[in-house]
């Protein structure tokens, strides 16, 4: 396909004209809208301080000397308030509050096992991205009915929340498999 030169060619006569282009139909001048705001606006101006301007010498009513006489009268036809049937307030007052001895158990400490395997490379790998993630793991061999087990071990903690802080921070890491248990 060849190239066109779309500046130096004519305009279209279907084209629709430019709204923001002046052109010699567009008629110069205020529109109507424009005019009939104007108006309105002078109109609502004028009246406005006209208003005003025939307020300024009304001055205010000084109340007469009956009105005190008369909140007096409806004053001493209110009744007397009611006495209160509740007791709670003296009852507060004297009551004793009793303080349970109460004794924290701890649990002892925990730690947090993130892997066993079969081999001691797959238990070094795991150790190693754990200490990536800023944090010291220990890897503990057990021997069982099913063979030798590398287990990879962190703590101990003596609260579970200092582990399960460890956790979430592993988990933000990538490492998902930790799981917290009491130490034994």
């Amino acid at each position: 396909m060849a190239h066109q030169d779309y500046i130096s060619r004519a305009n279209s006569p279907k084209k629709k004209h430019n709204p923001y282009k002046k052109t010699a139909e567009t008629p110069a001048g205020i529109p109507i809208k424009l005019k009939i705001i104007l108006l309105f606006l002078v109109i609502a101006i004028s009246a406005f301080g006209y208003f005003l301007w025939s307020i300024k010498d009304i001055k205010p009513t000084a109340p007469s000397a009956t009105q005190p006489a008369k909140q007096a009268q409806q004053d001493s036809k209110l009744p007397k308030p009611p006495e209160e049937k509740w007791q709670y307030m003296e009852e507060l007052k004297s009551k004793e509050v009793d303080v349970g001895e109460y004794a924290v158990e701890e649990k002892g400490p925990y730690k947090m096992q993130c892997g066993s395997f079969r081999t001691r490379k797959q238990a070094e790998v795991m150790k190693a991205t754990i200490a990536f993630s800023g944090l010291s793991s220990q890897i503990s061999s057990a021997t069982g009915s099913s063979g030798t087990w590398h287990k990879v071990y962190l703590g101990p903690y003596p609260r579970k929340r200092a582990a399960e802080k460890d956790k979430h921070k592993l988990k933000s890491n990538g490492i998902t498999t930790c799981q917290i248990w009491l130490w034994k």
